[in-house]
């Protein structure tokens, strides 16, 4: 079934009935208000929704017709077609016939011929502003199902390295374990190492990285949450983001360090702080590894700062900013509208900026990226604040 396009024209009325007198009369009687399209039969008006479903947000079906009657036509168009509301034109309107049409044909109203023009005018009216407003609620529905699907994709890519890192660490302990001898006293394991406390930073590494996929989990069970249509949203302020992120990610033994908060003016963050905290963790991950290897002390800072601060026509702001080796312009060019990477060789993808872009734009806000080969990089998150800044 292809879904109903609410960025057309107004949908069409599909009228079946298979008096040709009948489908003249309502074509002309409404077709000034309704883009109006008419069927002989119910064969026929199957036909034309194979073909063209997404045009028409209502169908009005005679009962009483050769070969196929009106209420199979409404049980198919049930089954088939749902976004398409339902009205039964009959003559013969016996109990039966009526408690059939709600129970199976699930129709929106029972029209008695012959047609009134004042009464199916309303009538048509009222359906298709009920299919407006299924159809935006379908709208709303599929993108959180879009979002969510697209955060636990971005999930995946960002528990793989962590997970693989604990691995390691478990792999490589287990690794000197040394079976005991004959005499060993019981309860009293044994492990080699290079010099003095190298296995218990290991294992306390491999906590640090589990306790950050426990963390990124529990963010993506909080957005499952919030999927619901009657999730209460949820705000925070842009200094509690950050100080999540520096208790919560797993830095490297003197990473830490090196990244300093510099509050200039707190304002609340609009949005869900799950999917914020994973735009934060992205681009604090691409930062560090931007800053590995190079000779000069790494330095990285998280900004946050108010609307009167920023450029004209942008919101308050977050802003990771490091001293790294910068990226190229031909790079710097396609990001956040392609999956480019400075690091492909270390398994770069590119997709997480592309994830932090569209989380961005549907908070109405933006992504910046600016950098200077050989000086560094920041990357902006501007947002419409709410309300009282401090």
């Amino acid at each position: 079934m292809l879904a109903p396009d609410l960025s057309a024209d107004a949908p069409s009325v599909l009228f079946v009935d298979d008096e040709p007198t009948s489908r003249k009369w309502f074509a002309l009687e409404f077709g000034d208000e309704f883009k109006v399209a008419t069927a002989g039969g119910a064969e026929e008006a199957l036909d034309i929704l194979r073909a063209r479903s997404h045009e028409f947000g209502v169908l009005v079906t005679d009962y009483r017709m050769p070969e196929r009657d009106g209420m199979k036509l409404l049980r198919a168009v049930q089954q088939d077609y749902r976004h398409v509301i339902r009205l039964l034109a009959t003559a013969y309107a016996e109990k039966d016939v009526a408690i059939a049409a709600v129970n199976q044909g699930k129709v929106l109203r029972i029209l008695e011929k012959p047609l009134d023009g004042d009464l199916t005018r309303e009538a048509l009216r009222e359906a298709l502003a009920l299919y407006r407003s299924q159809a935006l609620e379908r709208a709303v529905n599929e993108g959180r199902v879009a979002a969510l699907r697209e955060a636990l994709g971005f999930l995946a890519h960002e528990l793989n390295t962590p997970l693989a890192t604990v691995r390691g660490y478990v792999g490589s302990v287990a690794g000197r374990y040394i079976a005991p001898g004959p005499g060993a006293p019981p309860g009293v394991a044994c492990f080699t190492e290079e010099y003095p406390g190298e296995l218990l930073g290991a294992l306390e590494r491999a906590e640090r990285r589990a306790l950050y996929c426990q963390s990124l989990v529990s963010t993506f069970v909080q957005s499952a949450r919030d999927a619901y249509p009657d999730a209460q949203p949820q705000s925070i302020r842009a200094s509690s983001l950050v100080e999540a992120l520096l208790d919560e990610f797993p830095f490297e033994a003197s990473e830490r360090a090196c990244v300093a908060p510099e509050v200039r003016q707190d304002f609340w963050l609009p949005g869900r702080r799950d999917l914020l905290y994973l735009v934060l963790c992205t681009l604090t991950k691409n930062a560090l590894l931007a800053m590995r290897g190079q000779a000069r002390a790494p330095r990285m800072v998280l900004e946050v700062g108010s609307a009167a601060q920023a450029p004209r026509g942008r919101g308050a702001w977050i802003r990771v900013r490091d001293n790294g080796p910068g990226i190229p312009p031909d790079i710097l060019a396609k990001l956040t509208r392609e999956p480019v990477t400075t690091r492909a060789g270390a398994g770069g993808t590119g997709m997480g900026l592309m994830f932090c872009q569209r989380v961005m734009q549907a908070l109405s806000g933006s992504v910046e990226v600016q950098s200077v080969v050989g000086e560094g990089t920041s990357v902006t998150l501007f947002f419409q604040a709410l309300g009282d800044e401090r």
